[in-house]
């Protein structure tokens, strides 16, 4: 029976630090009024709550996860899809293999264009019994 392993590679810390800012990205709201008309001052603080790929929470999440080596962006896309179902808790060395064949160089743009990434990260990690509680405690 394969389990995930006790030492990951990016470690449960990184997933979870990754976990915390998927949520700050996804929790953006997309501008309603592109075209508003208003006072052109407040113009640009509207843009701030956009999800935009030039927002500074994708591009530090993107580089964090692009600045890891292969085998840990791998182990975060496993973890992905186990918490999305594709795989079962007994399958994680069938996850990690299926994603080492399919990395490329865009694995970052990968996670962050799946909905619900932090959810679903978050769910591969109550499969083995993790949490980012204890992460969550200090960082937020």
């Amino acid at each position: 029976m394969a389990e995930i392993p006790d030492a990951l590679d990016i470690g449960v810390e990184n997933i979870c630090r990754v976990i915390v800012k998927a949520r700050q990205f996804a929790a953006k709201e997309g501008v309603v009024e592109e075209d508003y008309g208003g006072n052109q001052v407040d113009e640009g603080f509207r843009e701030v709550l956009a999800a935009h790929s030039d927002d500074p929470v994708f591009q530090e999440l993107k580089a964090f996860i692009d600045g890891q080596d292969v085998d840990a962006q791998c182990e975060l896309v496993a973890l992905m899809w186990i918490g999305r179902g594709d795989f079962g808790k007994d399958e994680w060395d069938a996850a990690i293999e299926l994603a080492q064949q399919e990395h490329n160089n865009r694995t970052a743009e990968y996670l962050l264009g799946t909905p619900l990434l932090a959810d679903l990260l978050q769910a591969g990690l109550d499969v083995y019994g993790l949490s980012c509680a204890d992460f969550e405690e200090d960082h937020l």
